[in-house]
């Protein structure tokens, strides 16, 4: 998004990059956790997808803000922080590279997709 607009994505003057990486490992883990917990039912539903990537976009959110109140110590710098990502743009995004990475992850749950395999390692029988 930042190579896009040619913007910073957080312009805080002496913020430092610690929020930006708390928000991601924070996305990253509850993505992977709703993600899994939707992909261990026997047949799982797409509705998880949406839920998945809501999930992520706001715990990005979340601890972005969490990380700059901590780093500046100021609630309305953290607030202006989150508002950005919001307003911005990077937020949409984020959302939909969940979507599309938890739509992605499901739909090969489903199809019971395996590895594949060179002509050599499969069956004589098939």
């Amino acid at each position: 998004m930042s190579v896009a607009t040619d913007t910073d994505i957080i312009a805080v003057p002496g913020l430092g990059q610690s929020p930006g990486i708390v928000g991601m490992l924070a996305a990253l883990v509850v993505f992977a956790t709703t993600l899994r917990s939707a992909l261990r039912r026997q047949h799982p539903t797409f509705l998880a997808a949406p839920v998945t990537a809501l999930t992520t976009a706001l715990v990005h959110l979340m601890a972005v803000w969490f990380a700059t109140l901590v780093s500046s110590g100021d609630l309305v710098i953290a607030t202006v922080v989150a508002g950005g990502l919001v307003q911005g743009g990077p937020s949409l995004v984020l959302l939909l590279a969940a979507a599309i990475a938890a739509w992605g992850g499901i739909a090969l749950r489903r199809t019971r997709a395996e590895h594949p395999r060179w002509p050599w390692e499969r069956d004589e029988d098939e």
